[in-house]
């Protein structure tokens, strides 16, 4: 019974915690599904990233904030009507989880595990040979509680959005990446240090000062 109760007053603190949330109301407010629309958008309007025209590529999505937030940033500007949630598009958006997806008007979605071959030959036939401007990766895997085995989890996944960044990108194109501070950070900053031309590390006022979440930007792939 105790472990229940403390459960229970654990709970009952995070859903507090949850509903109190400014980020929580403002993505009410706003239609987003997550409070991770306002990650990505400090992220963006800090480095410009995202523009109308663009092919991004939103890996780990559900529920899908972060396709909003670019499919809002891709609707036409004209007549007062930029940044409709429906309607006209100026850009692309594939978008690829393990989870089922709600749809969004105007995202082309993949059901799928990132890590299997057949899914990476699918997301590769809807891209269709065209130069990736954005790769979003908000992947993260079912973490275990030992340190070492979730940091060869995590750093398999951002390796892969890494490898998968310096096939696709443009000369100039972006990888925004979620990792978390703990065992394998340096090395993870390493990568991409050798992989792009630019790296800032960001930790959005979005991210809770609890969570060890941050995101890695790396911009221009150096095999370009």
């Amino acid at each position: 019974m105790k472990v229940k109760t403390k459960s229970k007053k654990v709970n009952k603190a995070w859903l507090n915690d949850h509903l109190t949330d400014p980020y929580v109301r403002m993505a009410k407010k706003d239609g987003f599904r997550a409070r991770a629309a306002y990650k990505l958008k400090e992220i963006d309007e800090s480095l410009n990233l995202i523009k109308p025209g663009q092919l991004v590529i939103d890996l780990g999505t559900v529920p899908g904030a972060w396709s909003q937030y670019v499919r809002r940033k891709f609707a036409p500007k004209d007549a007062g009507v930029g940044g409709a949630a429906v309607g006209e598009l100026n850009g692309s958006i594939i978008a690829l989880d393990l989870l089922e997806f709600d749809p969004i008007e105007g995202v082309q979605f993949i059901l799928g595990d990132f890590r299997e071959d057949a899914v990476l030959a699918q997301l590769d036939t809807m891209i269709g040979g065209r130069p990736v401007d954005v790769v979003l990766s908000d992947m993260a895997p079912n973490l275990s509680g030992i340190e070492s085995s979730d940091a060869a989890k995590i750093e398999h996944l951002v390796e892969l959005a890494v490898e998968f960044s310096m096939t696709h990108l443009k000369g100039e194109g972006a990888l925004v990446c979620k990792v978390f501070h703990g065992s394998g950070y340096s090395q993870l900053v390493e990568l991409f240090k050798k992989s792009f031309r630019v790296v800032k590390p960001i930790k959005p006022k979005a991210s809770r000062d609890k969570s060890s979440e941050t995101f890695l930007v790396g911009i221009g792939p150096k095999n370009r």
